[in-house]
């Protein structure tokens, strides 16, 4: 088989050194290149235009509904998203802060991007008509979008202005929304959807060779097994990986519809729909993990934002399953504290905030680097969930830097 179907190693705790905040990071996914750097990405034509670079900026990375307005709660006069589906929180982070001066979107799918830069043109536009015209908003925002990973923040915010990525600057708020869009699950041709057939492929960037297919028919089955148990929490992972392994004497698994069959026949013995269904989402979700190296990227790129981040910015993540959860709560911890840290970390100090401006953060967690914001998780309110359902498991976590 080719290279591009061999499993990565088992991803463990990071051990490697920290780097100053807003410092290069080196090893790992983080750099493009382990040679250099390569030349930061041209920015898309903004929106709006200004003569010289602000401080005033923010970063948005990816577009469910947020649990109780996250755009509000970063309160950050500018703000970066690393990817900005189609229900992008961009627009509602724009109409919240007015004094917005530069906001750069980013997402691996080109074509959640393109309709997500839909929505923030429409809104400038009609912004830009409410305020007399398109020479109102002239040197007050501008907009960006981009085609990447979230783990190339550094290279996207060099391209628009380098001081935002060198630590002379930094942007004032990052949104991080995990997960898939309705409209990848929507798409039955991308693979992600548990009861519409079509291609096992579930690649978040189509540019990427590793596929579902791929992992189901090639990769040794200790391999599958580990997938299932530790991305998709499944309980029933044995059977399932000798049944998979066991397809391939008669050709393999090359479709959603084929894998769901399978998982319907090894899922009998408990019975009814919900029984499958619940183990096939567990299934999905393992095998999304793994194609598209999720949760060390969402490592890796916490670090990352983290550096880019101004003095005193936040940065919001909305995770939708317990391991990415697990990693964002640990991580923010170990932000603060310069090293790995747990709750009862003698470093840390936790505090009971009453503040009637930010009545969502009600136990924070400081430390040297920072403060956890949210020591418990922000979760949707039952009027948020009525609007949309597909936000009940959302969590919110939000850390700001020193």
């Amino acid at each position: 088989m080719p290279s591009r179907a061999n499993p990565p190693a088992r991803p463990g705790r990071r051990t490697r050194p920290r780097t100053p905040p807003c410092g290069g990071r080196s090893g790992g996914s983080w750099r493009s290149t382990s040679s250099g750097a390569p030349a930061p990405p041209a920015p898309s034509t903004p929106a709006s235009t200004a003569a010289t670079p602000t401080p005033t900026t923010s970063l948005s990375c990816s577009g469910r509904s947020s649990p109780r307005s996250a755009a509000r709660s970063l309160s950050a006069p500018s703000s970066t998203a690393p990817s900005v589906p189609p229900a992008t929180p961009s627009p509602s982070m724009m109409e919240a802060h007015p004094e917005m001066e530069l906001h750069v979107g980013m997402d691996v799918d080109p074509s959640a991007l393109e309709i997500g830069q839909r929505h923030i043109e429409a809104f400038l536009a009609s912004r830009a008509t409410e305020e007399g015209g398109e020479d109102a908003l002239q040197g007050t925002l501008r907009a960006y979008t981009h085609v990447k990973n979230f783990k190339y923040i550094k290279h996207v915010l060099g391209g628009v202005d380098e001081s935002l990525a060198d630590g002379s600057s930094g942007v004032d708020g990052i949104l991080i929304d995990l997960g898939m869009s309705s409209m990848q699950v929507n798409r039955s041709d991308r693979g992600f959807s548990v009861l519409n057939d079509g291609p096992l492929d579930m690649r978040m960037d189509p540019k990427a060779t590793l596929t579902a297919e791929d992992i189901l028919n090639s990769w040794p089955e200790l391999e599958v097994g580990r997938i299932l148990r530790d991305y998709g929490e499944e309980s029933n992972w044995q059977s399932l990986q000798r049944r998979i392994v066991k397809e391939r004497k008669t050709g393999g698994l090359h479709s959603t519809g084929e894998l769901v069959k399978l998982i319907q026949r090894t899922c009998t013995i408990s019975g009814g729909r919900q029984g499958w269904i619940k183990t096939a989402t567990r299934v999905f979700q393992a095998l999304r993990i793994a194609v598209n190296d999720e949760l060390q990227t969402l490592e890796d790129a916490l670090h990352s934002c983290f550096d880019c981040l101004a003095p005193d910015g936040r940065l919001a993540v909305i995770s939708f399953h317990s391991l990415e959860d697990r990693i964002v709560k640990q991580t923010f911890l170990e932000l603060i504290s310069g090293d790995e840290a747990d709750d009862d970390d003698e470093d840390l100090a936790c505090a009971d905030i009453d503040n009637e401006d930010e009545p969502w953060f009600k136990q924070r967690v400081q430390g040297t680097n920072g403060t956890v914001l949210t020591k418990r998780p922000i979760t949707p309110s039952q009027e948020e969930e009525k609007l949309n359902q597909r936000c009940r498991s959302a969590k919110l976590r939000v850390i700001q830097k020193a």
